[in-house]
C-alpha cells in the first residue's frame, strides 16, 4: 500500500499535459454509444442530413458552453469543476445540487461503458461469456460469465486509477488518437468508394415531422452526446499548463467529437444489405439482426474495407470504452475529493497517496459500481437517460455561474455567452421533461421514475449534511429546495401520466386482439362485456397504484423538506440567540452593567442618520466624569476603585431613567437624552447636582456633569453637542474641586 499523505487539504500534484487534457476530454465525450447506438438513434429520428445538421447546431451550443467553462476554470482552478463553480457563484446549496446530478451523470456513463463489454463480446466473439444463466430483469438475461467480465473490468480500472496517473493519461492519449484515426480512415474510405456502390443516401430526412423539427430534435440531445468533454475541469489543480490554454483544448475536443459523430452517422448509411430497399428500411430492422449486420457502421466498414475495416472499428470501439472508463473515473474521483474537502462526504476520502492520487475516492466509485452488473443493461439504459437531464441541468448552472461572476467583473462577452448557455439549457430541459412538446417524443417513463427517486435521495442526503454542517455553509438558499420539490412533483405527475397512457394503450391493444379473436366465433356479446369489465378493473387498480406511488413520493419529499426546514429554522434561532448574546457582551460594560463604548458609537451613528434625515431635533447629551478615582485607587486599591465606578454608574442611571447611559472610558460616562429625560433635563440635572454637592461635603460619589442640547441651525451632528457638553463638564469639575478644597 502506498504511503499516505496526512495533509488532507493539500492540492493535487500537476501531471495533466495539454495533450492529455485533450485526450481525456475527447475520450470521455465520445463512448460506446457513438458506434453502437448514436448513429442508429440519430438516423432513425432525423435521417443523415437532419442528424448532421443537428450535430453541427449542437456543437455550436457546446462551444458556447465550453466558453463558460473556460472562464470559470480560469478563475477557480480547483478540483470539483461544475460543483466548485456553482458553489463560488451561488453558494453551497447550489453547489450541492449541481454535484448531486453531476455525480449521477458521470457514474451512469461509467456503468454504461463497463456493462457494454459483455455486449462487445457478444457482437464479436459470440457467446464466450454468455455462461451460467442467473435470471432475467426487465427483459434482459443476466449471465454469471458476463457479470464476472464486467466486475473484472471495474476492479481493473479502479486499481489502475488508484495507483497510476501518468500511465493512464498516456493510455488515454494513445487510445484517443487510435479511435480518431480508426473512425476517420473508415469514413474516408467509404466516401471514396461510395460513388460506384449503388447505395443511396435518400431519404435525407425521415417522415417523422418537418426537417427543421428533426434538426432541433438532434440538437436538443447534444448534452447527452457530449457529456464528459468538460470533465477536465475537475482536474484543473493537476494541469501542467496555464488555464488560458483550456479554451483551445476544449474547442479542439468539441470539434473533433462532432466530426467523429458526423463520420459515424454518414458511414452508417453508405452501405446496407441488398435485401433492404434503403438505409431507412435497414435501420428500422436492426433489432432483428445480429453480429456485424446489426451494427451499420461495422457493416459499411466491412463492405468497403473487408476484415481490415472491421478490425479497425473493433479496436476503435474498444478504445472508446477504455477512454470513457478512465475519463469518468478520473473526473468522479476528483469530484469526490472536492466534496470531501467541503465535508459533504466524509473527509476520509480526501486522503492522498504518495503519488497525490485521491485513492480512497477512486475505491469508493469502484465499490459502488460492483453492484451494477447484477441489474442488467435495460435498467442501465434508463439510468443513462437521466444523464441527459443531468447534463442539461449542470451546463445550465455553469452558464449561470459564468454570467453572474462575469457581470461582477464587467466582462460583457462572458455575460452574453453565459446567458445564451443558460437559456438554451432551459429550453433543452423543457423539451426533455415535458412529454410530446412541439409534437416530439420525450424520455421513457422509467427515466422519470428514476429521476424522481434520485431527487428524493438528494433531499435525504442533504438532511444528513445539514445535521453535520458545523460550519453552517448549507441551508442558506431555501429557493433551491422549493424548486427541487416542485421538480419532484412535476416529474412524478409526468410519470403518472405516461404510465396511464401506456396502460391505456396496452388495454386497447388487448381489446383489439380479443375482439378480433371472437369475430365469427359466435360468442355472445356478454363475453365481450365481461372482458371489458375485467380490463376496466385492471386499469383502475393500476391507476390507483400509480397515484399511490406519486402521493408517496410527494409525501416523502414534503416530510424531508419540512424536516430540513425545521432543522434550518432551529439552527437560525440558535444563531440569533448566540448573536444576541454576543451583542449583549459587546454592548454592555461588564463592570457597571450600563452600555459600552461600542454601543455608544452605534447609538451616535443612528442619531446622526436621523438628524441628517430630519427625523429628530430634540436630543441632548450629558457628559460625566468621576472625580477622585485616582486617589481611591492609590490609597484603597483598585477593587475599591471599581466599586466607586459602579456606584457612580448607579447614581447617573437612577437620575436619567429614560435614557441610555454609556461608559465610554475608565471614569467617563455619557447619556443620550431623549423623551421625558430630554424634556425634564434641567430639573434632573439640578437634582443630580444637589446630591453630588452633598457628597462633596458629607462624603460619597462625586461626578462632574455637563449637559448640552442639539441646536438645529448650529450643529451638524451629535459630536458637536458632545463637545459642548464636555466643556461644561470640565467647568463643573473645576467648581467641585474648589468646593471640596473649601470644605477641607
Amino acid at each position: 500500500m502506498a504511503t499516505i499523505n496526512t495533509n488532507s487539504h493539500s492540492r493535487l500534484g500537476p501531471y495533466v499535459t495539454p495533450m492529455a487534457a485533450w485526450a481525456i476530454s475527447l475520450g470521455t465525450a465520445i463512448g460506446w454509444g457513438s458506434l453502437v447506438v448514436t448513429s442508429n438513434n440519430y438516423l432513425f429520428k432525423s435521417g443523415p442530413l437532419g442528424s448532421v445538421l443537428g450535430l453541427v447546431v449542437g456543437a455550436i451550443i457546446m462551444l458556447i458552453i465550453s466558453r463558460n467553462y473556460c472562464y470559470m476554470i480560469g478563475r477557480y482552478p480547483d478540483s470539483g469543476g461544475s460543483y466548485t463553480f456553482a458553489k463560488k457563484a451561488f453558494g453551497y446549496d447550489h453547489g450541492f445540487l449541481t454535484a448531486w446530478f453531476l455525480w449521477l451523470t458521470y457514474i451512469s456513463v461509467f456503468w454504461a461503458n463497463a456493462t457494454s463489454l459483455p455486449l462487445f463480446a457478444r457482437y464479436f466473439f459470440g457467446n464466450i461469456f454468455r455462461r451460467g444463466y442467473m435470471y432475467s430483469i426487465f427483459g434482459y438475461d443476466v449471465y454469471a460469465g458476463e457479470v464476472l467480465l464486467t466486475i473484472f473490468a471495474i476492479v481493473l480500472f479502479t486499481v489502475l486509477s488508484a495507483r497510476f496517473k501518468k500511465l493512464l493519461t498516456g493510455a488515454v492519449i494513445f487510445f484517443s488518437v487510435l479511435l480518431t484515426a480508426g473512425i476517420t480512415v473508415c469514413f474516408f474510405a467509404a466516401m471514396i468508394k461510395h460513388g460506384g456502390s449503388g447505395f443511396d443516401f435518400e431519404p435525407l430526412f425521415t417522415e417523422k415531422g418537418a426537417p427543421l423539427a428533426q434538426v432541433v430534435k438532434i440538437a436538443c440531445i447534444t448534452p447527452w452526446a457530449f457529456i464528459g468533454f468538460e470533465n477536465i475541469s475537475h482536474m484543473s489543480e493537476e494541469f501542467t499548463f496555464k488555464t488560458d490554454k483550456v479554451s483551445k483544448i476544449l474547442t479542439t475536443s468539441v470539434i473533433t467529437a462532432t466530426a467523429l459523430y458526423v463520420f459515424i452517422t454518414v458511414l452508417s448509411v453508405t452501405a446496407y444489405p441488398s435485401e433492404y430497399a434503403s438505409w431507412f428500411e435497414y435501420i428500422k430492422d436492426l433489432s432483428n439482426l445480429e453480429g456485424i449486420k446489426g451494427l451499420p457502421a461495422f457493416y459499411a466498414a466491412n463492405y468497403y474495407l473487408g476484415g481490415f475495416g472491421v478490425t479497425m472499428l473493433i479496436l476503435t470501439l474498444l478504445a472508446l470504452i477504455i477512454t470513457s472508463l478512465i475519463g469518468n473515473m478520473l473526473a468522479l474521483s476528483r469530484l469526490n475529493y472536492a466534496l470531501a474537502r467541503d465535508g459533504i462526504i466524509p473527509k476520509y476520502f480526501t486522503k492522498l497517496n504518495r503519488k497525490d492520487i485521491p485513492y480512497r475516492s477512486v475505491f469508493l466509485i469502484g465499490a459502488i459500481s460492483l453492484l451494477i452488473p447484477f441489474i442488467g443493461r435495460t435498467a442501465i439504459g434508463w439510468i443513462v437517460d437521466v444523464t441527459t437531464i443531468g447534463a442539461t441541468l449542470v451546463y445550465g448552472f455553469v452558464s449561470a455561474s459564468a454570467m453572474k461572476i462575469a457581470r461582477g467583473q464587467g466582462d460583457k462577452s462572458t455575460v452574453a455567452t453565459g446567458f445564451i448557455g443558460m437559456a438554451t439549457m432551459i429550453g433543452f430541459g423543457l423539451y426533455l421533461l415535458i412529454p410530446e412538446l412541439f409534437g416530439m417524443g420525450s424520455i421513457e417513463r422509467e427515466t422519470y421514475f428514476l429521476f424522481t427517486v434520485w431527487t428524493i435521495l438528494g433531499f435525504m442526503f442533504f438532511r444528513v449534511i445539514l445535521k453535520h454542517d458545523a460550519s453552517e455553509n448549507f441551508g442558506r438558499s431555501i429557493v433551491v429546495w422549493i424548486a427541487l420539490l416542485s421538480l419532484i412533483l412535476f416529474t412524478s405527475l409526468v410519470w403518472l401520466s405516461k404510465s396511464t397512457m401506456s396502460l391505456t394503450n396496452s388495454a386497447l391493444e388487448s381489446v383489439r386482439e380479443y375482439y378480433t379473436s371472437i369475430v365469427g366465433s359466435g360468442r355472445h356479446a356478454a363475453s365481450i362485456d365481461k372482458f371489458m369489465g375485467a380490463k376496466m378493473i385492471e386499469m383502475r387498480q393500476s391507476n390507483i397504484r400509480s397515484i399511490m406511488v406519486v402521493t408517496g413520493f410527494f409525501a416523502i419529499s414534503i416530510f424531508i423538506f419540512m424536516n430540513n426546514y425545521s432543522l434550518m429554522k432551529t439552527r437560525m434561532a440558535a444563531n440569533e440567540r448566540e448573536l444576541e448574546s454576543t451583542k449583549n457582551i459587546v454592548n454592555l460594560d461588564p463592570l457597571t452593567g450600563v452600555k459600552s463604548r461600542t454601543a455608544f458609537a452605534e447609538g451616535v451613528r443612528i442619531i446622526n442618520e436621523e438628524i441628517m434625515a430630519g427625523i429628530i431635533s430634540e436630543i441632548g447629551m450629558v457628559a460625566c466624569d468621576v472625580n477622585g478615582l485616582k486617589h481611591i485607587n492609590d490609597t484603597l486599591g483598585h477593587k475599591a476603585g471599581d466599586q466607586y465606578i459602579y456606584d457612580a454608574s448607579r447614581l447617573i442611571s437612577n437620575h436619567f431613567v429614560h435614557s441610555p447611559v454609556y461608559r465610554i472610558g475608565g471614569d467617563e460616562f455619557a447619556v443620550i437624552l431623549t423623551g421625558n429625560d430630554y424634556l425634564n433635563r434641567y430639573t434632573i440635572l439640578q437634582k443630580l447636582n444637589n446630591e453630588i454637592e452633598k457628597a462633596v461635603v458629607n462624603g460619597g460619589v462625586v461626578v462632574s456633569v455637563g449637559l448640552s442640547e442639539y441646536v438645529e441651525d448650529e450643529d451638524s451632528n451629535l459630536e458637536d453637542v458632545m463637545e459642548r457638553a464636555d466643556a461644561l463638564m470640565y467647568s463643573r469639575k473645576k467648581q467641585l474641586k474648589e468646593m471640596g478644597a473649601k470644605t477641607r
